[in-house]
């Protein structure tokens, strides 16, 4: 099971820790440190839409309105902290986010 995210990020730590207390082994991806392929981006966003960009985050907040009309997927190879986390993939699935969906598909 593969979990995209960023170790300062609250969300990507809870699920990381609620999966792993679970039983299920977690490679942890830090996409501030190792940005995602553009395959990687391309199949995230075909599995997510618009979704995948996290429109709350402090910084989409910092960007000013010329770079906010770019396409997304420039958006997230650029600020890759746009992306809303965790991106969690396992045995040809794909959950966005830790909500109660996510939690329940992975238990």
């Amino acid at each position: 099971m593969d979990l995209y995210g960023i170790k300062t990020c609250d969300t990507c730590r809870k699920a990381r820790k609620a999966l792993e207390q679970a039983g299920k082994e977690v490679a942890f991806h830090d996409i501030r440190e190792t940005p995602l392929s553009q395959d990687q981006l391309e199949a995230f966003y075909a599995a997510f839409g618009d979704k995948l960009l996290n429109k709350s985050s402090t910084t989409w907040r910092g960007l000013d309105e010329d770079a906010r009309s770019g396409p997304v997927l420039d958006l997230l190879a650029k600020h890759p902290t746009l992306m809303k986390r965790p991106v969690i993939v396992a045995n040809g699935a794909m959950t966005l986010g830790w909500t109660k969906d996510a939690q329940n598909h992975w238990f």
